[in-house]
């Protein structure tokens, strides 16, 4: 069986492992090992902490396979970003341009630093090894994010964001990095995007464009790619735009990959999913779903098939197991429709 589980220092061997797996350009597992350490450390802490307010934790999340007890995938929640780290994006934006004496009426984009989401979380980090697969692990560990925010909602945000890889190819170049960005930065994509994983991004600050780039003066391999995301991002990108998040034209400010957003109280896992008390049951043909432990410190999830009555829920003893639930516990259950 797989669960997403709360990750734990112990992960560490694990997590790197996937974050070599990933490769090139996946941002926020592009960071040496001692940094990971820390982050687990620091996740470990938050998810065992008061809880009471927003702050600017990061909560990992595993995904493992309980019969062989390997990691085979992540995922992670920011509960707050762009505060005391500034969150750079390029905003896209259409200027209109208008010469009655030249006759002339047309528009043109252009694109400026900013940091517009000062406050909102983030849900990103999500990686599944070749191992997992082909299994629905994928969508699991991408909707418990939303099971975890509805367990703990006043420790988040009330926008979610998230930033989809963008366009580099095989051999790790980069075509928006290598025309837009690099010119500002004198460093390889590879740096810049280690420096943004590990650093406070002041750097960005000091060496960004302070001015707005125009669209139109790119060349057509950078502008091909503005708001494009890599090929291996497409299915969390549909998985996004299921769950109800939006392209409103911001883009990573290196590799030119869409950042999408939604309100979070308008999340379809998080809206549709419902507290329930669960009791010990043979589920053979029941609902299908994702059953969440709906406990912050020891959260877990798992696929399930139950017996639902409602407020209560059948679950087997299988499930049951997995999570850690015992009969009259309270849980969450988000029900697959059609």
């Amino acid at each position: 069986m797989l669960i997403v589980r709360a990750a734990k220092r112990s992960d560490l061997d694990a997590l790197v492992r996937l974050a070599e797996e990933a490769g090139t350009g996946f941002t926020s597992l592009a960071v040496p090992p001692e940094v990971l350490e820390a982050r687990l450390a620091k996740s470990e802490s938050a998810f065992s902490g008061p809880g009471d307010r927003q702050t600017e934790d990061t909560y990992q999340l595993m995904l493992e396979d309980t019969g062989t007890g390997r990691i085979v995938g992540c995922s992670a929640v920011k509960a707050m970003v762009g505060v005391s780290k500034p969150y750079w994006d390029f905003k896209i934006m259409t200027l209109a341009q208008h010469s009655t004496e030249a006759d002339r009426r047309f528009d043109m984009d252009a694109m400026l630093l900013v940091n517009d989401f000062a406050g909102a979380s983030e849900v990103g980090t999500l990686f599944v090894s070749e191992a997992g697969r082909g299994t629905g692990a994928g969508r699991l560990v991408a909707q418990s994010r939303y099971l975890l925010i509805a367990a703990g909602p006043q420790r988040f945000g009330e926008k979610v964001l998230a930033e989809l890889r963008g366009v580099v190819h095989d051999d790790g170049s980069s075509p928006f990095f290598d025309h837009v960005s690099r010119p500002f930065f004198r460093m390889d994509f590879d740096d810049a995007d280690r420096l943004s994983a590990a650093t406070d991004n002041q750097f960005i600050l000091d060496l960004g464009p302070q001015h707005l780039i125009y669209v139109d003066l790119l060349p057509e391999a950078a502008r091909a790619v503005i708001g494009k995301t890599h090929k291996d991002g497409q299915g969390a990108l549909n998985l996004l735009k299921w769950e109800g998040f939006h392209y409103d034209r911001y883009v990573d400010i290196f590799d030119g990959g869409p950042l999408v957003s939604n309100w979070t109280e308008n999340i379809r896992t998080l809206r549709e999913s419902r507290e329930v008390t669960v009791r010990a049951a043979t589920t053979s043909g029941g609902a299908e779903g994702i059953l969440s432990t709906d406990r912050f410190e020891d959260f877990r999830t798992c696929l399930a098939q139950v017996v639902d009555d409602g407020d209560i829920v059948g679950v087997s003893y299988d499930t049951m197991q997995a999570l850690d639930l015992r009969e009259g516990d309270r849980a969450r259950f988000w029900r697959r429709k059609g």
